[in-house]
C-alpha cells in the first residue's frame, strides 16, 4: 500500500506565508494590525514529509533577510509566519504532470463558476 504522504517521485510542492514590515513599527506583533503578505509556493526535493517541511522553511527564510527599503531607507524586513501547504508530488516532472489539487465543498454552479479566471486575469 502507497503513503499517501509520501512522494513516490521524491518531489513535494509547499507554500509558506510570509509578512511585510517595518523594523521601527511598534505594531509589529499586534495580531489586530494588518500587513502585507505574499503566499510563495516553491517544489523541493525530499525523502519525506518532514524533510520536505524543513526544506520549505529554509527556503523561505532565504526571503527574509532586513533591508532598507523605499526612497528614505527604511529598515524593513519580510517575516516568516510559516508553510500553509506541504503535498506530496505523485508523478514524474513533466509537461502537463499534475502537482496539487484542492477538493472544494458542494456549491452552486454560478459559485464554481466565479473561481474561474479568464486569460486576461494572469496578466499583473
Amino acid at each position: 500500500m502507497n503513503d499517501k504522504n509520501k512522494s513516490p517521485v521524491g518531489w513535494y510542492v509547499g507554500s509558506y506565508l510570509i509578512r511585510f514590515i517595518e523594523l521601527e513599527n511598534g505594531d509589529n506583533d499586534d495580531t489586530e494590525e494588518r500587513f502585507t503578505s505574499w503566499e510563495n509556493t516553491i517544489i523541493v526535493k525530499a525523502c519525506d514529509l518532514d524533510e520536505a517541511y524543513n526544506k520549505v522553511i529554509d527556503f523561505a527564510k532565504m526571503d527574509t533577510n532586513p533591508y532598507r527599503g523605499g526612497p528614505d531607507g527604511v529598515p524593513v524586513q519580510w517575516v516568516l509566519e510559516g508553510v500553509t501547504e506541504l503535498l506530496p508530488i505523485y508523478n514524474e516532472l513533466e509537461d502537463g504532470a499534475e502537482i496539487m489539487w484542492a477538493e472544494h465543498a458542494p456549491r452552486k454552479l454560478k459559485n464554481l463558476r466565479k473561481l474561474v479566471k479568464a486569460r486576461n486575469e494572469f496578466r499583473q
